[in-house]
């Protein structure tokens, strides 16, 4: 194993991928090990006599992916009970329609509660508030925290649809 991984600083800038995840990656992983000049006999040696090197690896293929999707997100969604925070992520900076329903018996996470919603979204129990925001240095960790606070990538068709309601 004379050759040079990877630096790696120690620490991961996102999430290491699932399980799942990784197994559904597993040409992709193969590829990365391969552009490490790592062969699949390489790779069970490295696990079993190097973890924390194979740990590392597992670490920095993670990020990759993750800085590959995060490359891509236009769209994120963060629903809750009451509240519907929707981005889009610009070039320059993300915008958000912030949408909150100021009734008590509407859940927006339920198919009845948002049913209810799409009936009344022009009433005086709903609220709207747009707001827009530069980035930090770091797009991509931006949009990653938006994730671990529960928004979910999307194709943007709700925050669209809000757009055109109220643009």
């Amino acid at each position: 194993m004379g050759r040079a991984l990877l630096k790696f600083s120690g620490k991961m800038k996102y999430l290491r991928l699932t399980r799942q995840q990784l197994e559904e990656l597993h040409q992709e992983f193969i590829n990365f090990l391969a552009t490490q000049s790592i062969t699949g006999e390489e790779w069970e040696k490295l696990k079993k006599e190097k973890p924390e090197v194979a740990e590392e690896e597992l670490d920095v293929f993670s990020d990759l992916i993750w800085e590959g999707v995060l490359s891509k997100v236009k769209f994120l969604e963060n629903i809750s009970a009451q509240q519907m925070h929707l981005f889009h992520t610009e070039e320059k900076e993300m915008k958000l329609i912030s949408v909150k329903v100021m009734n008590p018996d509407v859940d927006l996470t339920t198919k009845e509660g948002f049913s209810w919603f799409r009936k009344n979204y022009q009433s005086d129990f709903v609220e709207y508030l747009t707001a827009s925001k530069a980035y930090s240095a770091d797009k991509n960790l931006d949009k990653f925290n938006l994730i671990k606070q529960g928004a979910v990538i999307t194709k943007g068709e709700l925050y669209q649809w809000f757009d055109n309601l109220i643009g």
